[in-house]
């Protein structure tokens, strides 16, 4: 690569390119520098109203995603084949069915190919949450799902709060006070979450 030497006319013209040659290497720096998370194709991100779904039902009738309105909601987003899935089943199980669990819903949406795969894991498992599958991705990329498990909590209206990426107890204290600051629960029904 040979350097090419450019002749300017008037030192305003030099110093007109020189900063826009700044100006662009400083966008591309800081664009390079910032970490992106790319997201999923029609993902609704936090603050936003989830779409109307059909969600077809792996252990009960299929619902309509509209029909989990009037109460805060956690969707557990899972499959069969993730190992940190099958390991927060359990608390996610026990913290339905907990006092704290009497102030939100809880449902699970399996995103396997095979809903025989799913509802073998549910069986094995004694799972009593109401649980769905995505066989077409139009759940898993609404929630943003590109990681699993993936826990979305929900308000009232349909309104993505918060979003959690990974396994966790669902039903330890520090689950249980992030579940409380993100519905604001009011004190009497937080206290439920601190038994």
């Amino acid at each position: 690569m040979g350097i090419k030497v450019v002749f300017v006319r008037s030192p305003g013209m030099f110093l007109t390119r020189l900063k826009l040659a700044l100006l662009v290497l400083l966008a591309w720096v800081s664009l390079a520098a910032t970490p992106v998370h790319a997201a999923t194709p029609g993902e609704v991100p936090v603050g936003s109203v989830l779409r109307e779904a059909t969600l077809r039902g792996l252990n009960g009738p299929d619902r309509k995603l509209s029909d989990f309105r009037g109460r805060p909601l956690i969707i557990n987003v899972w499959a069969s084949w993730c190992p940190p899935c099958i390991a927060e089943m359990g608390s996610l199980e026990r913290l339905a069915w907990s006092d704290a669990g009497q102030q939100f819903l809880v449902i699970g949406i399996s995103t396997d190919d095979y809903p025989e795969a799913a509802k073998g894991f549910l069986r094995k498992s004694q799972a009593t949450l109401n649980h769905f599958i995505d066989q077409r991705l139009v759940l898993e990329n609404m929630l943003g799902a590109d990681r699993l498990p993936l826990t979305v909590l929900v308000d009232a209206q349909g309104r993505v709060l918060h979003k959690v990426v990974g396994a966790r107890e669902w039903d330890s204290p520090a689950s249980l006070q992030l579940i409380s600051k993100t519905f604001r629960l009011t004190p009497a029904r937080s206290s439920l979450l601190k038994r």
